[in-house]
């Protein structure tokens, strides 16, 4: 099974920056593939960023290229999201997410078996 915990998020002000955290656990095979998601209230949960945790690839969703970075650590259990030049709708509940494989499109919720928590991100 594969454990995912998120952290970093919290209040910010509009173009401010926070870093979230996902540090995963369980078995390596099953978190290949590691994604950011977020939901804000009364609208579907969006795919916004992943990286294949093998090769470093990684794709990001047109509401936050070139303002949002993934990346991974060296041993590849711990996934990050900056986030610099927040706004108001960036505001939301953030969710990692893992795949073994992305069998489909990165971006969509069904494509990932293993979620953390969340953890919220407020922009005013």
């Amino acid at each position: 099974d594969v454990q995912l915990v998120e952290s970093g998020g919290g209040s910010v002000q509009a173009g401010g920056s926070l870093r979230l955290s996902c540090a995963a656990s369980g078995y390596t095979y099953n978190r290949n593939c590691m994604a950011w998601f977020r939901q804000a209230p009364g609208k579907e949960r969006e795919g916004i960023a992943t990286v294949d945790i093998g090769s470093g690839s990684t794709y990001y969703g047109s509401s936050v290229k070139g303002r949002f970075t993934i990346s991974r650590d060296n041993t590849g259990n711990t996934v990050y999201l900056q986030m610099n030049n927040l706004n108001t709708d960036d505001t939301g509940m953030y969710y990692c997410a893992a795949s073994k494989s992305y069998d489909g499109t990165w971006s969509i919720v069904s494509t990932y078996p293993y979620w953390g928590q969340g953890t919220q991100v407020t922009v005013s």
